[in-house]
């Protein structure tokens, strides 16, 4: 070998070497449990799926999957937890829809999600469903319209500028209803205060209000589709009664600290796919009201984009903004 082709492989040795161990580090993911952080409270859409798909994902990466609910500030304390986690081993279960709104209503975030947050999956769709306690007189949306502009009608969201919320502006808006709004720190709490009768009108994800709506604690008025759902035929949409086209709903997804390796993520993607997809998992989320949705990285990357550029229409209009 003469001495120049020695020195140039002599040279490549490191370079080499240093990919090598990269790829190889980026194999052995994850080397520690994994901690999946749901910024609701337990109960929640968010947290039914976290909790539903741990055990797999655990036997998937060959270690233990903690979920762990951070609730707080509409879901950004548990978000601003995860984006500057730096332990690369901590995820973010939490609606999309509702994340996309975040850069519009508040204004001192200490993270953006575009920047500090790497998509990794969409996991499952659920529509909004509009409820009400069941002594509450009203039977359609037109008929809640109208009796709100003769007295108080007490409208339950899980936190102003939710996803949920958003979703009811835009009804309020399209049908002139005048509902007062009674904020809660997640789903859950509202739900139960709608069943208990503290409040009588909520909007909520399906996934977390059917068992309520099946046991017979809230009558349901219309669901946020632009079809019925076979599961639930005789609930009508909230488009054919009146608000032509709308469609909402609940985008629960998987994202992760802007440092975990591109590699890694689409690595994760798979396996989460190939979770949501068992039939024994699309069998549960089915009978309770939402539909498996995967995304790769890149899918839901432009899901998010689209997501907040629609919501950020309707905060505008309706200027809200919070600290």
């Amino acid at each position: 070998m003469q001495r120049r082709d020695f020195l140039r492989t002599a040279a490549a040795l490191p370079l080499t070497g240093l990919v090598a161990h990269a790829h190889a580090a980026e194999e052995k993911w994850p080397t520690r449990p994994v901690r999946i952080v749901v910024p609701y409270t337990p109960g929640g859409s968010s947290d039914i799926i976290a909790r539903l798909i741990s055990p797999e994902l655990s036997k998937a990466l060959g270690e233990s999957v903690v979920v762990e609910n951070r609730p707080g500030a509409n879901g950004n304390l548990g978000t601003g937890i995860v984006a500057k986690a730096d332990d690369g081993h901590t995820l973010l279960l939490c609606d999309i829809g509702a994340l996309a709104i975040t850069p519009s209503v508040y204004t001192k975030l200490t993270f953006d999600p575009s920047k500090d947050l790497r998509p990794v999956s969409m996991l499952a769709y659920s529509p909004h469903v509009l409820a009400v306690h069941p002594s509450f007189p009203a039977k359609t949306l037109p008929e809640i319209v109208e009796l709100s502009k003769k007295q108080r009608v007490n409208f339950a969201v899980t936190a102003i500028g939710s996803a949920p919320h958003l979703a009811a502006v835009a009804v309020q808006q399209a049908t002139g209803a005048k509902w007062e709004y009674v904020p809660y720190k997640g789903g859950a709490q509202a739900i139960s205060d709608t069943v208990g009768g503290q409040t009588e009108v909520i909007m909520n994800g399906l996934l977390a209000t059917l068992p309520h709506i099946r046991s017979g604690n809230l009558r349901a008025i219309a669901i946020s589709k632009r079809e019925r759902m076979q599961l639930i035929p005789d609930i009508p949409t909230i488009a054919e009664q009146g608000v032509a086209g709308f469609e909402s709903g609940t985008w629960q997804g998987i994202m992760a600290p802007a440092t975990l390796p591109a590699a890694t993520a689409e690595r994760l993607a798979k396996i989460l796919a190939d979770i949501a997809k068992q039939p024994e998992i699309v069998e549960k989320l089915n009978q309770q009201g939402a539909e498996v949705v995967t995304y790769d990285p890149t899918q839901l990357g432009k899901f998010y984009t689209t997501e907040r550029d629609r919501w950020a229409k309707v905060v505008k209009s309706v200027g809200i903004t919070l600290d």
